[in-house]
């Protein structure tokens, strides 16, 4: 008996320092890496399973590597050809925010489209369910979230019509995002033999255990109509005759960015289901005067790109920087953008929800918020409903949407998709109503913060220290 005990104890201390190991050289950040080995040190079995359960990024930039042969292979896999960029006189630091996503990206510009915010469910998803009855050749739709009810039904009414005609229909459900509703309505499409496929579904056979790893992007393209934004697809987003709802954005994008849409569509099915299928035909005709770039990034990338390109932007700043988002942890670096910013006269404006429907997110936000205070950074608290809402506006000319939100799991664990757009008429749009917003909230002041009791700030400070995994 003493001998299996210390058998036993052999072992979990093996798989203590197994896990240390792999820790130390498999993480960027020495303090991940410090936690994780702690972690593994003090508790020896229940710490390895956290790290294999949470700590390990097994979902590599495969879908990335396979695209990159095929480029090489069959030039139709290359990125779709765009419009050039109508001549005028841009800003020089507008210019180093351009060069700077290609650098990251390896894309180009893509000139001559045309974006429209469509506000809530409200305006979204009657957008996107008429995008869908009026699509003839294919309906790609990826989302973090699918949940049952009014809309769910919609959209499965509408996909399933639209199947039924011959058109292309292919859904795609990250394999956490499944659990938000105990019925799966899209199941109901697989049953009548529409593509459906799920994002690493956590499950014992085979095994995969990643239930870290979640893609996070929302894109629908309906032949040459694109949607992407924040928004899931979800009854919670309708506004009218509900009590509790969220507040979110969504994008109707029409020219050549379609096809980038439509491509990055692709490279998230291919990565679930291993078929790479060609690029359908697309149309290259401008539609407007935007001039727009998308973002893919997720964990096995070389770089934590999103997360580079916010520092990037906001260091380039010279005048304004608007932000809006729900989850506001920012990375170390990010931190430090943001500050400089503020110290250099940038009027730089942050504008969280007053009420989350995450409470140990906006707990752990309150410890990071008197640095920014400090430092010239101004921060407003929006009334509920809750804001979901995602938008980054730059010196009257610079925009990014999509689906990150400021936090280390969306910049570090989850796979995102965000758009850049250079377009001073856009930026417009999102800054009035992120000002719009500012002039219904409650600024937060250093005050406030000072006059939080004791045991708030240890609860703030104490959700502050697992910010990395919330």
């Amino acid at each position: 008996m003493l001998f299996l005990e210390a058998l036993g104890l052999l072992a979990a201390h093996i798989l203590s320092w197994v896990a240390v190991c792999h820790a130390l050289l498999t993480k960027r950040d020495p303090r991940s890496a410090l936690g994780w080995t702690v972690t593994a040190l003090l508790l020896p079995v229940l710490g390895p399973l956290l790290y294999v359960l949470f700590g390990i990024s097994r979902a590599q930039s495969r879908a990335e590597k396979i695209m990159r042969q095929r480029v090489a292979q069959q030039p139709e896999y290359a990125y779709p050809a765009c419009p050039a960029s109508p001549s005028e006189l841009v800003p020089e630091h507008i210019v180093r925010m351009a060069h700077l996503g290609r650098g990251l990206t390896d894309q180009p510009l893509c000139g001559g489209n045309a974006l429209s915010p469509l506000r809530n469910g409200d305006e979204a998803y009657p957008a996107m369910l008429d995008a869908i009855a009026q699509a003839r050749d294919h309906v790609f739709l990826v989302t973090y979230i699918f949940n049952a009810g009014q809309t769910g039904t919609a959209f499965i009414e509408a996909l399933t019509a639209a199947a039924a005609r011959g058109v292309d229909v292919r859904v795609l459900v990250d394999g956490i995002g499944t659990l938000y509703s105990w019925r799966k309505p899209w199941k109901k499409l697989a049953a009548q033999g529409i593509k459906t496929a799920l994002f690493l579904p956590p499950k014992l056979f085979p095994l995969n255990l990643s239930i870290n790893l979640r893609n996070h992007r929302k894109v629908l393209i309906c032949d040459d109509t694109g949607f992407t934004g924040g928004m899931n697809i979800a009854d919670d987003n309708l506004q009218s005759g509900r009590k509790s709802c969220v507040q979110d954005m969504h994008f109707r994008c029409l020219g050549p960015i379609v096809n980038h849409l439509r491509r990055a569509f692709l490279l998230n099915w291919g990565f679930c289901t291993g078929e790479y299928t060609p690029l359908p035909p697309g149309s290259s005709q401008a539609r407007g005067e935007s001039r727009c770039r998308i973002v893919m990034d997720g964990p096995g990338n070389d770089a934590d790109m999103l997360n580079d390109l916010f520092c990037g932007v906001i260091n380039a700043a010279r005048r304004t920087v608007r932000i809006m988002t729900p989850y506001f942890l920012p990375t170390h670096d990010l931190m430090a953008s943001l500050r400089s910013a503020g110290q250099r006269g940038v009027d730089v404006r942050v504008t969280l929800p007053a009420r989350n429907n995450l409470p140990y997110v906006h707990w752990a936000t309150f410890r990071l918020l008197p640095t920014l205070l400090d430092a010239g950074v101004r921060v407003w608290h929006q009334p509920p409903p809750f804001a979901h809402t995602k938008l980054l506006a730059v010196d009257g000319y610079y925009s990014q949407i999509g689906s990150a939100n400021l936090d280390a799991r969306s910049l570090r664990l989850n796979f995102e998709l965000n758009m850049e757009v250079f377009d001073p008429a856009f930026h417009d749009l999102l800054a009035a109503h992120m000002d719009d917003a500012v002039n219904r909230s409650r600024e937060v002041t250093l005050a406030d913060l000072a006059g939080q009791s004791l045991p708030v700030r240890l609860r703030n400070a104490a959700c502050w220290i697992f910010s990395p995994y919330l």
